[in-house]
This record gives structure tokens, sequence and C-alpha cells, in this order.
């Protein structure tokens, strides 16, 4: 697991949780979305990103995926209650009819790229996202839409941090922007994110990725939580023993040494940032609450 994630960025840890926790967290999918399962002409929407209605503890939920996530960041006191849940904040991947036709695209052809992180300005450093998580709800294919990868996109996403101290955001006046698509362009190694139910991916917080087309229409459902750290990460310690395994592969992207590390300072405060998607999805809520409540009178009649 280390020497695949120190090559490409990622590791996979199968099974970290079980079924029965899939349907407690996912079951309800139909239901808030307003959607038949059956019947995919009521599936209006490409890909939902849906609002939280529950949180769970994250050690709790998954202690096999929390005990990797501490060993790859150096360890459980390094980690913040800030993110440090999961919870049902559910992604739907469901497809077009034109997709199911069509020859799958280059993946540098998609029009997601990014790496995630829209409520605050990245530096290299940043301690708002420590990793990335992508618990699997659903089984997904090869095809079936599963999160698309682009492991080099590591070592030039931090690149360009690394030459802007001031900080990047992800599309913020009087700043500098990410420009992912320029940054994609530069990537030649992708990776389908692909798995079973209860499988958790792990992902290097400068991750390039992006949703990919679901050819196969089976509903791909996941969430992408962060865990986020206490402190920024540290880049140029005085043991190189006390690395995480997050930072090591920062500075090989960086083609810097764990002996030799990395000096880097921000010159400008950090800031959070208020993310549109959270007006959006607190009127889904809204909506997903009052279906919620009417299948309960249903049930309550019945």
């Amino acid at each position: 697991m280390v020497d695949h994630f120190m090559q490409f960025g990622y590791c996979v840890v199968k099974q970290a949780f079980t079924q029965e926790q899939a349907r407690e967290v996912a079951g309800d999918v139909w239901i808030r979305l307003g959607m038949d399962p059956n019947d995919s002409s009521t599936w209006d929407k490409e890909r939902i990103n849906m609002p939280t209605h529950r949180q769970f503890l994250l050690k709790d939920f998954s202690p096999k995926a929390y005990k990797v996530i501490c060993e790859m960041l150096g360890g459980e006191e390094r980690i913040s209650d800030e993110h440090n849940t999961w919870n049902d904040a559910l992604i739907v991947n469901l497809g077009t009819p034109e997709y199911a036709k069509e020859e799958t695209p280059h993946p540098r052809e998609l029009d997601n790229w990014h790496c995630d992180g829209d409520f605050f300005r990245h530096f290299l450093d940043s301690p708002e996202q420590g990793l990335l998580c992508i618990p699997l709800f659903s089984n997904i294919q090869a095809r079936g839409g599963g999160t698309m990868v682009a492991p080099d996109g590591i070592e030039h996403v931090a690149r360009f941090l690394a030459d802007n101290p001031a900080g990047v955001m992800g599309g913020k006046e009087g700043v500098v922007n990410f420009d992912f698509r320029n940054l994609i362009n530069k990537c030649e190694v992708f990776h389908e994110m692909t798995g079973e139910i209860g499988d958790v991916v792990l992902i290097h917080p400068l991750m390039l990725h992006s949703a990919s087309h679901n050819n196969t229409r089976i509903p791909r459902i996941i969430t992408n939580p962060p865990v986020s750290l206490k402190d920024p990460f540290n880049f140029n310690r005085p043991n190189p023993d006390d690395y995480s395994l997050v930072e090591l592969k920062t500075l090989k992207a960086l083609g810097a040494t764990p002996e030799k590390g990395y000096d880097f300072a921000i010159t400008q405060p950090r800031e959070r940032v208020v993310p549109e998607r959270v007006k959006v999805q607190s009127m889904m809520k809204v909506q997903e609450l009052e279906r919620l409540n009417k299948q309960r009178e249903v049930a309550v009649e019945a």
C-alpha cells in the first residue's frame, strides 16, 4: 500500500465498511432524489451532489479506514476534529442516454478536472484537506462513472502551489486561480477508481481528479469527505522519520528528499470561503426533507 501510494498518490482500503452500513447511509437515496430507480426516464440529472442530513464519526464508522488514514497522516494526534466525520452528502452519477451509446472519451477530454477544497485558500501546506476519502456506496465497474485521477498531476499541482506562496483559489477575483485545464494537459497517466461497496479510496490532497462518464448507466454512489490536520503540513522536519506519508509524496513530487526537505512559507493569511454549493445544497435539503417526510407519512398510513 505504501509503495502504491508513493508511486500513484492513492491507495484503496478494501471492505472498510459493510453493506449494511452502506444501506444505512444510502438506502433512501432514491426518495431523496425524487427519482424512480426502475425508470431511467425519471433520471433527469447526470450528476447530483446531495446535501448532508447525517454525520458519522470516521473512527466509529470505519475503524479499518481510520487506522490507515492515521498511518498516512503521521498519527492520530495530527488529525483535527473539524473534518473527522463522514456523512450522507452522496454524490450520484447516473450517466445519460447519450453516454450509454458513445465510446469512452480520453480522460484528458473530461470537463470536470479539479482539486477538491472549495472552502479555503490553497497553499502547498494547507491543513484543511490532509487527505481526500472516497467511500463507495455502490459497486463501480469500468466505464461506470468512477472518479478519474491523474497521478502525475500531483507534481504539477505541487509545483504550482510552491510557486504561489500567496495562495491559490478556485475562482475568486483578485487572487491567483487554478488553471485546471492547463494542468491536466500536462498529464499522461490516468486511473479510473472502480471497486465494490465498502471500499474506500484514499487520495493525496493535491490529486487532480474528475467525474467520468457513466456509460453503463448503473447508478454510481460515493461521497468525498476530507480529513483535516491540526497543523499545516511540514516539509522541512528536523527528523526525516517524522514525515507523514502524504508529506513524503509531496516532497517526491517537488523533487526534494526527506533529508534536505523543502522550505515553504505562506505570504498571505489562510482564508476560509463559503462556497456557492452551500446555498444550493441548503435548498436541495429542504426538498429532500419534504420527500422523506411524505414517504414516512405513507409508511405510517400503510
